[in-house]
């Protein structure tokens, strides 16, 4: 029974709320948030490394103790320290941690001071002003838990794209195994790369259907089996998300895997090109009439209709068939284009030991720079910034890159913009760096206004370089702060900065509609992972998927280019 990252980053997750709420000590809840942030950042299945006997105590702070529950979830999918803490505890405040703004402590506080049972029961007593009058409350955290609730059944419905990778993996391995399975590819929207997906669609040839269906059903992760038949069936896996497999002719294929791919609105486009030349095209193939003229392969039922392939990233009907019409399609940015990373982080317990390690994975993906971007606060005193720990830590990448042969580390750091929109360090600092990488990480309720007011006076600073992950929002657990993406655009356009893409699987950072904006604006865009360990540098193929939906081809993305190109870029 495979388990994956996900699943085992969630118990461990649910367990430090649920030993918060019990007022249990805080250095064991961190414990358990540690382990599951490095889980869950892992870019490869810790069942895996179980699996080939890897030592988990090298995971950043996973000492034994942690090591043998994460065996334990892998080897019997419980974890019994969660099902113990879980009898002492109402499973309602389960229920409430779920809802966006709704910390252990004001989960606990709604319990235990109105009797809070179901979200029910919440909506009513915001709805009766009862909420607010608690401390710590008020109106505006009424709202925003309101919203909160709205957000959770939306979230509900759809996974992250990175947490569907390993599911999929493991399907299509299975299905591989029925040697008589010729080709199979997962469609929809997990195909298109949004992201975020919802059901899974798996498109399969056999030679007997029947036989695949009946193979397929024997999947370990399936919880219920919805429907079966000759050469289909949903299922519904332990992970909640549910997987319709369709087994079709190989004449069909690829009319089959167009269609299941989608998007609906791109499907629709189509099939008006096709009524327009007197054709039908649907999942079964291409027809003139009642005869099949196409459809084994997308390409053929592309070309019925005049057309040129259109990769999957691009087909949400938004103007990808007109530029098709004018061949006219954009060279989409690939993984291979990515000469480097800007914006990375070491550890705050071993940042040197961290720096080589970095730069070691960094020259072994090819690379040939990569900027380190330490947060300002890990670099600062109590009161004010560490001017000597700066300055150490850029003499110790001079010192590494003298060992170095390939690769170039970057000097740099990550910067918060202050509510008045000041940089949080000091020019005198700022000037001795190759780059910056500026980014809000409070105040994010501030009026639409004053946030966009705030970035626009910060990319004032000349050693302004980089805006990361630029709207704030977290995927399926926090909306984007208010700013007007436009005016926050023109700014950095007219100043010379770089807008960024952020590759971690939370963030996709530009999304891709305001990725094809900066595009059409002219602005440049980096692609970068946000990485704060080794493994998370593997994260740079998710913001290559989301640059690819906003139509970027490697022109637009500043690091696809060589090292001296890329400094001129930085200089204003």
């Amino acid at each position: 029974m495979p388990i994956h990252n996900l699943e085992v980053a969630q118990k461990f997750n649910k367990l430090a709320n649920l030993l918060e709420i019990q007022g249990a000590n805080p250095f064991r809840i961190r414990a358990y948030r540690n382990a599951a942030r490095v889980i869950d950042s892992l870019s490869k299945d810790i069942a895996d490394m179980i699996a080939e006997k890897e030592d988990l105590t090298e995971l950043p702070g996973i000492g034994e103790d942690l090591a043998e529950k994460i065996k334990t979830i892998i080897k019997t999918g419980e974890l019994p320290l969660l099902k113990q803490v879980e009898k002492r505890i109402p499973s309602v405040l389960s229920e409430l941690l779920e809802v966006e703004g709704l910390g252990p402590m004001r989960v606990k506080m709604l319990y235990k001071n109105l009797k809070i049972k179901s979200i029910e029961d919440l909506k009513t007593a915001i709805k009766k002003g009862r909420v607010r009058k608690l401390a710590g409350f008020g109106e505006k955290t009424e709202k925003k838990i309101l919203q909160g609730i709205t957000h959770r059944y939306e979230y509900a419905k759809r996974n992250r794209l990175a947490d569907t990778f390993s599911i999929v993996d493991s399907l299509i391995r299975h299905l591989k195994r029925d040697k008589t399975v010729k080709q199979v590819e997962c469609a929809g929207s997990f195909r298109r790369r949004k992201e975020t997906v919802g059901d899974l669609d798996i498109l399969a040839t056999a030679e007997d259907g029947k036989k695949t269906v009946e193979h397929f059903i024997k999947f370990e992760e399936i919880a219920e089996i919805i429907s079966r038949g000759p050469t289909r069936s949903t299922v519904r896996l332990r992970s909640g998300i549910q997987v319709d497999l369709r087994v079709v002719p190989e004449t069909s294929y690829g009319s089959a895997l167009l269609y299941f791919t989608g998007s609906k609105e791109h499907n629709i486009a189509i099939r008006k090109i096709a009524v327009q030349k007197k054709l039908k095209i649907n999942e079964y193939g291409v027809f003139k009439g009642k005869k099949q003229i196409a459809g084994k392969t997308e390409e053929d039922v592309y070309r019925q209709i005049n057309l040129p392939y259109i990769a999957p990233e691009l087909r949400e009907d938004r103007g990808e068939i007109q530029a098709a019409q004018k061949k006219q399609l954009p060279q989409l940015i690939t993984l291979e284009s990515i000469r480097g990373d800007l914006h990375c982080h070491t550890s705050a317990t071993d940042g040197n030991a961290d720096l080589a390690a970095m730069a070691k994975a960094a020259e072994e993906l090819g690379y040939t720079y990569l900027a380190i971007t330490d947060h300002s606060q890990r670099m600062s005193m109590t009161h004010g910034f560490d001017k000597k720990a700066i300055l150490a830590q850029i003499k110790a990448i001079d010192k590494l890159n003298e060992k170095m042969k390939k690769l170039v580390i970057l000097k740099s750091i990550e910067m918060d913009i202050l509510e008045d929109g000041s940089l949080d360090l000091p020019d005198e600092v700022l000037k001795e760096l190759d780059l910056t990488v500026c980014s809000i990480h409070s105040k994010f309720n501030l009026p639409q206004k004053k946030q966009t007011e705030r970035l626009i006076r910060a990319m004032d600073n000349i050693y302004f370089t980089i805006l990361a992950h630029p709207t704030g929002r977290l995927i399926n657990q926090r909306e984007a702060y208010a700013i007007n993406i436009e005016q926050v655009m023109q700014a950095a356009k007219e100043r010379g900065c770089i807008l960024e893409v952020n590759a971690q699987p939370d963030r996709l950072d530009l999304n891709d509609i305001y990725c094809k904006m900066a595009k059409e604006m002219g602005i440049k865009l980096a692609i970068n992972t946000d990485a704060h360990s080794v493994s998370q540098l593997d994260y740079m193929k998710f913001g290559v998927f989301q640059a690819r939906r906003g139509w970027l081809e490697k022109s637009d993305v500043i690091n696809t280019l060589p090292l001296q190109a890329l400094k001129k870029l930085f200089k204003r």
